[in-house]
């Protein structure tokens, strides 16, 4: 038996914070949130628990926190701090509803997360989540940060425990690096947005070809972002994303979007059987720090890919140390995926 609970005009609770809190952590439950607009940032830490809106569109939470911000004691929040929602524990399912950061451009509020995903089995369908910078993480984090204090917040001494994750059906936009972390993560017929953060500096630009104060990224080329930064486990899953949609905003440049860059070296992340646009960069995957950088033990590849129009995309020019995968591999990584989600499903029933 679960514990029910209703947020909204006509529920128990105004918030979904108060109606987390309420839940005993051993205690299965389920939230539902009625349409609104809750601008709160919510932790929550329970054994088993689902939440759910009354549409994507409908139920709204928000906040705006980003890691530039400087906290009472002086320090900046940090990425691992700024999210919206905070979902850790045995088992979370969240369903019709959007959380998004509404920090900002990452140039202005660095990162933001929308969603702090850390329970072992997680479950998000019908879901839209908006940011900037940073807007999905998938824990666990690495081993060890490259900057001190860079993994400040809610796991940064906890042991390193593996997570499977499943999204279904969702929409997530940001661009930096906006789906991130070392989780073994499954996508299915999910809608994958770039934001266009160039159009300020392209408009700049036109308005203004002699001023030498208007940057332009990448020596010219302009660069809105990468989708994935994954950091999982060298015999993980990584991400695999099937039969979604991969684009950049309306407007942006062609070839300024890149598939994926690795936050560590054993990074895996594979798209199979998506739609793209021609914003996706010709090298598909980008090295870290530098697009032709070489990542020999990184597994990247796409399988399938087709425009808008259902013609084939060639992928000739991809980065050389980007795997080319067969049908063979393909159905046997979409198999891989099908045992996660199982596994997701039976324990989130």
């Amino acid at each position: 038996m679960r514990m029910k609970v209703r947020v909204g005009k006509n529920g128990h609770f105004s918030t979904v914070s108060e109606a987390v809190q309420a839940v005993p952590y051993e205690t299965p439950a389920i939230i539902y949130v009625e349409a609104g607009i809750y601008k709160e940032k919510i932790f929550c830490e329970k054994k088993e628990i689902e939440i759910v809106g009354d549409g994507m569109e409908s139920t709204v939470i928000e906040y705006d926190d980003g890691a530039f911000d400087v906290l009472p004691d002086g320090t900046k929040r940090g990425t691992f701090r700024s999210y919206t929602a905070f979902f850790s524990g045995e088992k979370v399912t969240v369903k019709n509803m959007t959380i998004r950061n509404t920090a900002g451009d990452g140039s202005v509020a660095g990162q933001a997360l929308a969603v702090y995903a850390d329970s072992k089995k997680c479950y998000y369908e019908n879901v839209k989540l908006e940011g900037h910078q940073d807007t999905l993480f998938m824990s666990p984090l690495p081993v060890s940060e490259r900057q001190k204090n860079g993994f400040m917040g809610p796991r940064v001494l906890t042991p390193r425990i593996n997570t499977k994750q499943y999204y279904k059906n969702c929409v997530i936009t940001g661009d930096v690096d906006f789906i991130f972390g070392g989780a073994d993560a499954v996508f299915d017929d999910c809608r994958i947005i770039c934001n266009d953060r160039t159009r300020q500096e392209r408009e700049a630009k036109d308005a203004c070809p002699e001023d030498d104060k208007v940057s332009v990224l990448s020596d010219e080329r302009y660069i809105n972002g990468y989708i994935t930064a994954p950091c999982g486990a060298k015999d993980g899953l990584g991400m695999i994303f099937r039969r979604c949609v991969v684009k950049g905003e309306e407007g942006s440049p062609k070839a300024s979007v890149f598939l994926s860059r690795p936050w560590r070296d054993e990074a895996k992340t594979v798209y199979l059987d998506c739609t793209m646009d021609d914003t996706i960069a010709p090298e598909r995957f980008s090295g870290w720090g530098a697009i032709d950088k070489v990542h020999e033990d990184t597994f990247y590849g796409e399988f399938g890919s087709v425009y808008e129009d259902g013609k084939r995309i060639s992928l000739g020019l991809r980065n050389s140390w980007v795997k080319e995968i067969d049908e063979r591999e393909a159905k046997r990584i979409s198999a891989a995926a099908d045992e996660l989600i199982k596994s997701v499903k039976r324990e989130n029933e």
